[in-house]
């Protein structure tokens, strides 16, 4: 299964969009556009399917903190209306942040749902709630039967109905707390847990630290990894799951070798713990250890080990992976990401148009330009139906 199109409406700069996602997304932009915010409103959809929606959104400021915050004093349906001011919307009056994923499976049987929800501040009789939290005012699950909308889950405040096997609709809940997504709480539904399991495994890296207290330069556990945890923290794993489980490292080793100019990565046998160093042809007799290696390196290998591991999500984000490296490494990290876009979906959000025309040239993908102004965050060539003219 794969995620073909997402909409977005009252999340910070974007006021109401919804566009199509490929096999590879490119999404370039300068500095408060509002990338981030596409970026991060998959994360939410992620959030609402492990049920940490409303902590996410306390970890963000709160629901004050992320609705749209611009416009021409239009209601949330995008009609003029004098009681929403210019400066976003204000609490209680209708006032709310939607999200929904559109999915397609591209097996037998084709399963092709759809995943909406709507969160906002609790209603005045509201009593599983605290005033200023997070509340799911609606969610829903649903595919398309003969042209219309079939409801597989539907929930409206804290009652929840679901299809049996048999295709009846029948209430699944009717105690679910404000605060709790229904996609996270219905258990034996297979289409629910399909969905729910899919946006779980989906990965997002926005950035790896690389300071002396980095996990990224600590060893590793000695577990098979067979992707890269969303720190980094099991890097040394990753590698060595590669070279010493899966016996095959030629595509991580050519990225290296041409990135460093003959570099080796270096994976010794796995102990305690699993590391990794690099062998410089220029300084042969040791590798350097991790603690060694210069931010822009570590951050490389990083994306190296998110990209090419032994397995991949079915969903990776990648936010700014141009932090910290050398514009001469753009080419060989533009290769990466083309390459793992044969085993799974990979979304780009970049400042560096030079990053964005690399990974053009290696897959013939179009990166797609941000754009804002006073209708908020928007895609240059994106038409009001979420249709790139172009396509």
């Amino acid at each position: 299964m794969t995620i073909a199109a997402v909409e977005i409406v009252g999340f910070r700069s974007v006021r109401k969009i919804r566009f199509p996602i490929r096999r590879l997304t490119v999404l370039v932009g300068g500095n408060g556009v509002g990338k981030t915010n596409l970026y991060r409103s998959l994360e939410l959809l992620q959030a609402s399917a492990r049920g940490t929606l409303a902590d996410e959104i306390a970890r963000d400021g709160g629901l004050s903190s992320i609705y749209w915050a611009g416009g021409k004093n239009l209601s949330p349906d995008g009609s003029f209306d004098p009681k929403y001011r210019t400066d976003g919307y204000r609490r209680g009056e209708g006032n709310g942040l939607r999200l929904e994923a559109k999915f397609e499976d591209l097996g037998e049987g084709a399963f092709n749902p759809s995943y909406a929800i709507d969160v906002g501040f609790p209603a005045p009789e509201a009593v599983a709630a605290f005033p200023n939290e997070a509340q799911v005012r609606s969610e829903s699950l649903s595919i398309t039967r003969g042209g219309k909308p079939v409801a597989l889950m539907e929930r409206k405040g804290a009652a929840v109905w679901a299809r049996d096997a048999d295709g009846r609709r029948e209430l699944a809940t009717d105690d679910i707390l404000a605060s709790e997504t229904a996609l996270s709480m219905l258990s034996g539904r297979p289409e629910v847990a399909m969905v729910r399991d899919h946006l779980v495994a989906w990965r997002f890296y926005h950035g790896f630290r690389t300071d002396a207290d980095s996990p990224l330069r600590r060893p590793s556990r000695a577990i098979t990894a067979p992707m890269l945890a969303a720190d980094g923290c099991n890097l040394g794993a990753v590698f060595a799951t590669l070279r010493h489980i899966r016996g095959d490292t030629r595509d991580l080793d050519m990225a290296i070798a041409d990135a460093f100019a003959g570099a080796e990565l270096v994976v010794p046998p796995v102990g305690d713990f699993a590391s990794f160093g690099m062998l410089y042809p220029e300084m042969p007799k040791r590798a350097f250890q991790p603690h060694e290696l210069s931010d822009g390196t570590l951050h490389f290998l990083a994306l190296a080990g998110a990209l090419l591991s032994y397995r991949l999500p079915p969903f990776i984000a990648l936010n700014e992976p141009e932090t910290s490296l050398h514009p001469s490494l753009l080419p060989m990290l533009a290769s990466m990401i083309v390459k793992a876009a044969e085993r799974a979906q990979v979304w780009v959000v970049t400042h560096s148009r030079d990053l964005a025309d690399a990974i053009a040239a290696e897959s013939g993908v179009l990166p797609r330009d941000v754009i804002r102004d006073d209708d908020g965050t928007w895609l240059e060539g994106l038409n009001q139906f979420g249709e790139f003219v172009d396509d």
